[in-house]
C-alpha cells in the first residue's frame, strides 16, 4: 500500500518527524491550500514524514527555491512520490533529467511557447472560451470543472498537437490518475496507457510529419542525431500532462475564488488594466505542483542530515503562501507591487516552458467570463471539492448566476 507508514531512519531525529500524507492532508477537500498552509504553523520548516514510503518535506520559500535551483545536490530525476524505480530508470524528458542533459529536449518544445507564438494561438484560446461559456450561459449554471476548466486547455492543446478532440475524455482520465492518484499501480497503468496511445501518433508523424508539435518532436535531432522513438514519446507525454491538467486545475481554483469575491470581480471589470497583476496574484495564491527531488549524496543542510537516495518534497504552493516571503500571503491583492513572488511554474532550468500560454489562457478566461457572467456564485446546495496530490486541483465546482 503506497501510503503505508515507514519506519523512521536512524539519522532522522524524532523532533523532525511529522505525520503528513500529502495525498490526504486534513481539510484538503474543503480548502487544499489552507490544508498545506497549516504546515507553517504545526510542523518544522523541514520535516520527515513516514507516509508514502517516507520522505522529507521543505515548507518554506527560501528552501524551496534553493532546492529547485541546486540540481547537484537535489536531482530532478525522481520527482514523483512514492518512489518508483521504473520511473527513476526511465525518466520523463526533459523534466526527469538534470543539466545539461535536459537542455536539448527543452529546446525542442520551447519555440512552441514563445510569446509571439502564444499570441498567434490566443485567437484559438478565445474562440474556445467563448464557445464554452455561450453554451451554458442561458442555463444559469454549470459544473465548471467538466464544462469549462478541462475544456479550454485540452482543446487548445489537442489543436496544437493535431490529435482528435474526441479522445479528450479518455486522456483527461488517464492524466488525472498519473498526477493525482496515490496508488502506484494506477499511476503505472495510466502511464502505460498514455504511452500506448501517444506511441501510435509518434509513429505516424515520424513517417508522415505535419506542422503540429508532435511532428516537430518526432522528426527532431538531438545533438546532431535523430531523436529516438523513446525520447519523442517521453517528451510528448510530458507535454500532454502539462497541457491537460495544470491549467485546468488553476482555472478551477481561480473560478472558485472569484465566485466568493464579488469585490475582486468588480475591480477587474472596472479596472481592466489590472489584469496582468491579477493573473500573477491569482497564480501565486493558488499554486499547484507538489513535486519532489532526489538527494544525490549525504550532506547536512541547515542542521538536517540528508542521505543519498532520499526524496524531499518541495510544494510550490507554499512558496507563494510563505509570510516570510510575501506579506499577507493568504490575501489576494490586485494592487500588489510587481514582481509578485511565487514558484508556481518552478525556478531555474526546469521552469515550466508553457507558463506564457498558461497565463494567456487564464487572462482570456477572466476577460470573456466576466464580460458575460459578471455576477456568479457557488450554486446553493453544492459544495466545491478540492484535492491534493502531486498537483493540487478542484474536482467539482458548481456555479450559478442570474438569467434574463
Amino acid at each position: 500500500m503506497d501510503a503505508a507508514v515507514a519506519q523512521r531512519p536512524a539519522h532522522v531525529p524524532p523532533e523532525r518527524v511529522f505525520d503528513f500524507d500529502f495525498y490526504h492532508p486534513p481539510g484538503a477537500e474543503q480548502d487544499v491550500h489552507l490544508a498545506w498552509k497549516r504546515l507553517h504553523e504545526v510542523a518544522p520548516d523541514i520535516f520527515w514524514t513516514p507516509r508514502n514510503g517516507g520522505h522529507w518535506v521543505a515548507t518554506r520559500a527560501e528552501d524551496i527555491e534553493e532546492i529547485q535551483l541546486d540540481h547537484e545536490r537535489f536531482s530532478h530525476r525522481m520527482h514523483h512520490i512514492p518512489f518508483n524505480r521504473a520511473t527513476a530508470d526511465d525518466p520523463s524528458l526533459p523534466l526527469g533529467v538534470d543539466p545539461p542533459d535536459q537542455a536539448p529536449y527543452r529546446a525542442l518544445i520551447a519555440p512552441a511557447f514563445l510569446p509571439r507564438v502564444v499570441s498567434a494561438v490566443e485567437a484559438s484560446v478565445r474562440e474556445v472560451a467563448i464557445e464554452a461559456i455561450e453554451g451554458f450561459l442561458p442555463r444559469g449554471e454549470c459544473e465548471f470543472v467538466s464544462e469549462f476548466a478541462r475544456v479550454l486547455p485540452i482543446v487548445v492543446f489537442l489543436r496544437m498537437v493535431d490529435l482528435p478532440l474526441a479522445d479528450a475524455p479518455k486522456l483527461l482520465a488517464l492524466t488525472d490518475d498519473i498526477v493525482r492518484s496515490g496508488s502506484l499501480e494506477r499511476r503505472t497503468a495510466a502511464t502505460r496507457a498514455v504511452k500506448d496511445y501517444l506511441g501510435r501518433w509518434v509513429d505516424e508523424r515520424t513517417l508522415k510529419p505535419g506542422s503540429d508539435l508532435i511532428s516537430q518532436i518526432a522528426t527532431a535531432e538531438i545533438e546532431g542525431r535523430p531523436i529516438t522513438r523513446k525520447e519523442a514519446l517521453s517528451v510528448s507525454q510530458l507535454l500532454m500532462g502539462g497541457g491537460l491538467d495544470t491549467v485546468a486545475s488553476m482555472l478551477g481554483f481561480i473560478a472558485l475564488f472569484m465566485a466568493r469575491r464579488p469585490e475582486h470581480r468588480r475591480e477587474l471589470i472596472d479596472h481592466p488594466e489590472r489584469y496582468r497583476i491579477a493573473v500573477e496574484e491569482l497564480i501565486r495564491r493558488h499554486g499547484l505542483p507538489n513535486t519532489a527531488r532526489m538527494i544525490t549524496h549525504d550532506f547536512v543542510y541547515k542542521g538536517v542530515q540528508f542521505r543519498q537516495g532520499e526524496q524531499i518534497q518541495i510544494p510550490n504552493s507554499l512558496f507563494g503562501l510563505d509570510e516570510r516571503k510575501v506579506a499577507d500571503p493568504m490575501e489576494v491583492d490586485f494592487g500588489r507591487p510587481m514582481p509578485i513572488l511565487h514558484a508556481a511554474f518552478g525556478n531555474g532550468v526546469h521552469t515550466c516552458p508553457g507558463a506564457v500560454l498558461a497565463r494567456r489562457e487564464i487572462a482570456v478566461f477572466l476577460q470573456e467570463w466576466l464580460k458575460r457572467i459578471p455576477d456568479f456564485q457557488i450554486k446553493p446546495g453544492t459544495t466545491p471539492v478540492t484535492a491534493s496530490g502531486m498537483v493540487n486541483t478542484v474536482r467539482e465546482l458548481h456555479l450559478s448566476w442570474p438569467v434574463g
